[in-house]
């Protein structure tokens, strides 16, 4: 599931006629980047939330794109915008589309720039053999925060590999990327039904923590080239440098 529901506020003025997913880093829409790793690690089938001017989103992609070698690719759409007249944060989204999804998915943001990361075929079936709800790749933090979300400690259940904890010393920054077990999302982790009938706006932090506490999110460092595309200046300096 690519996340693509949101605003854009502070790449405003070049949201306001533009969803920020289709901004062009590099001469290609940052959502483009996504699908096309996705279709080079094997997955096809793709769900995108729209919101903010997701009629473009449409548009661009349609329901059977092509990536750039050439890959058919089937995509879905869960209208956040024209269901609930706006997105609805990161877990009721994810709740809204989990009609679409399968016991396993991907999880990423439309909004940032990873051109090396590997969405591999191995990095799922290691995760279907865990018991985790969850597997994060976290990053060295950014500038526009130092602080981190989440940090890293070793994983008892799985030595070699690394679990995510919110009160460890040393945090580091959630890329946005991730793969879900569908349970995270049902009772009782989640409250919400499936499909999100009511359209209930809902974070996603406060459940990874949830799961973090008991000990059921893992996750790995991830030190590639990675960018959230947050503001017109970052943009400027992802089209600058090569």
């Amino acid at each position: 599931m690519v996340l693509a529901a949101g605003r854009g506020e502070r790449m405003r003025p070049l949201t306001d006629a533009t969803p920020k997913p289709l901004l062009q880093v590099r001469g290609k829409p940052l959502l483009q980047w996504h699908v096309d790793a996705l279709a080079r690690g094997g997955f096809a089938d793709i769900v995108i939330n729209t919101a903010w001017l997701g009629e473009q989103i449409v548009d661009y992609f349609g329901p059977q794109p092509l990536t750039g070698n050439h890959v058919p690719l089937s995509v879905s759409y869960s209208h956040e915008g024209l269901d609930f007249g706006g997105a609805l944060e990161t877990a009721g989204g994810i709740v809204r589309a989990l009609p679409l999804l399968g016991d396993l998915f991907w999880v990423l943001a439309g909004d940032v720039f990873a051109p090396g990361f590997v969405f591999s075929l191995n990095a799922v079936q290691r995760f279907a053999r865990s018991t985790k709800l969850a597997h994060l790749w976290l990053v060295p933090n950014p500038e526009h925060n130092l602080k981190g979300d989440f940090g890293l400690a070793p994983d008892r259940d799985a030595p070699g590999r690394q679990l995510a904890l919110n009160h460890a010393a040393t945090k580091y920054t959630y890329s946005t990327i991730g793969l879900y077990r569908r349970e995270l999302f049902e009772h009782p982790w989640f409250e919400l039904p499936a499909g999100n009938p009511q359209g209930v706006k809902t974070p996603l932090a406060p459940l990874l923590r949830l799961a973090m506490d008991n000990q059921l999110i893992s996750a790995e460092l991830y030190t590639g080239v990675w960018a959230d595309v947050g503001t017109p200046q970052r943009l400027a300096q992802l089209n600058q440098t090569e």
